[in-house]
């Protein structure tokens, strides 16, 4: 794995290097300033990138957005102090292929990053929880519409699912308390995730989000 580091904290920058090298990662490239990093990724065509989200020069979500019309397929991942709310979802809008806490453990980073190259969207397990309030209406939507054509193709229980997983409940919760079985409700996921052409219940669950598919009455 080949990863890009943009960071403009030097500490942390060359601590996380020596973690990850010392993992058998090569790290193409670690950056301070978000031109360079921006520079570096054009240049050594990373398999993913680590990015802070608040630097100086230009904010994490500028150098996101910036590299995501560069480089459409290159994943990208928020690595950062930051809790708040509107953080984790703008950045998953804006899309970032991953928001992890730099407090995490170094083994579950690696395993983030390892699903995150396959293909997945992954989100720190402590902010699972920033999706469910969202869904409820605790913060607006950077959407604001009820466009509900991009969920046409959804079944009622579909969109009951959807909107469950949105709220952060795993297949077993769900299972419970729909009172279907675990593997039927890893079926519904499977066909959410086909008729949205998603990759992982992160991105359904944003997509959810943003549509305000789920707003309580």
């Amino acid at each position: 794995m080949r990863v890009l580091l943009i960071d403009d904290h030097a500490l942390f920058r060359i601590g996380l290097r020596e973690l990850l090298e010392r993992r058998n990662i090569e790290v193409v490239a670690a950056e301070g300033g978000c031109r360079e990093g921006i520079d570096a990724a054009i240049r050594e065509r990373p398999d993913v990138v680590l990015l802070d989200m608040r630097m100086p020069e230009m904010s994490g979500l500028e150098v996101l957005r910036e590299l995501r019309i560069q480089h459409p397929g290159l994943p990208i991942v928020m690595l950062t102090t930051s809790r708040e709310e509107e953080d984790v979802i703008e950045s998953l809008q804006s899309g970032a292929n991953g928001y992890l806490l730099k407090d995490m453990e170094p083994d579950e980073l690696l395993t983030a990053l390892d699903e995150i190259v396959k293909g997945a969207t992954v989100v720190a397990r402590e902010l699972t929880g920033i999706l469910a309030r969202a869904v409820q209406g605790e913060m607006p939507s950077t959407a604001g519409s009820q466009d509900g054509s991009v969920f046409g193709d959804l079944t009622p229980r579909e969109r009951e699912i959807l909107c469950l997983l949105a709220e952060g409940q795993s297949n077993k919760v769900i299972a419970r308390n729909l009172g279907i079985s675990d593997g039927t409700v890893k079926l519904h996921v499977k066909a959410i995730l086909r008729k949205l052409d998603v990759h992982s219940r992160v991105e359904a669950a944003v997509m959810a989000v943003e549509h305000n598919l789920c707003q309580k009455e």
